[in-house]
């Protein structure tokens, strides 16, 4: 097995945080990457755990170096994913997997080709059902489903598209990926 990268997307509700905890419990050659992020650290939070926490200046030399994957920006603060750390997986003979939202994964296929992007999505049925579970409102679940049809849309530059009614046979079909 070579080394991997394997960056999950998908609406919500469509299984991702079981599939990815399955994969996780049963395939010892994955390993998460912790996030870097730009914002101060908050009390009880450890540098490593959670994120690894950088100055802005050391943050804008990172991006600068194009050591970042990906970015975004979520309530003034800055996010994203080190190559360093995920090449440091590598070395060290594990595969990486990650769950990022469809636009970070879409920064991390532009910036790391071989990276294989999964694009997860129950059929229309059971993905109404689960976000019925999951709103609280007609609107809400209108909203929620409108978004997973605009995802699904602009999800084209996904290698594979693995549907996850059946949340084992997802998590199966991903760990595939590894061989």
């Amino acid at each position: 097995m070579s080394e991997k990268l394997i960056v999950i997307s998908g609406p919500s509700g469509v299984g991702i945080g079981e599939i990815v905890a399955a994969l996780f419990a049963r395939e010892n050659r994955l390993v998460p990457v912790v996030p870097v992020t730009a914002r101060k650290m908050k009390e009880g939070e450890r540098d490593g755990v959670g994120f690894f926490f950088f100055e802005l200046e050391d943050w804008n030399a990172m991006k600068e170096s194009g050591d970042l994957l990906e970015t975004t920006e979520f309530a003034g603060n800055d996010y994203g994913t080190s190559r360093k750390l995920v090449e440091e997986q590598f070395a060290k003979g594990n595969s990486v997997l990650m769950e990022r939202e469809l636009d970070r994964a879409a920064q991390i296929k532009r910036s790391m080709p071989e990276a294989i992007c999964v694009y997860v999505e129950p059929s229309k049925a059971v993905l109404e059902e689960r976000l019925k579970a999951i709103s609280r409102s007609a609107l809400e679940l209108s909203l929620r489903l409108q978004t997973a049809k605009r995802l699904a849309a602009q999800s084209a530059f996904c290698d594979r598209h693995v549907c996850s009614d059946d949340l084992s046979a997802a998590a199966d079909e991903i760990e595939s990926l590894l061989d």
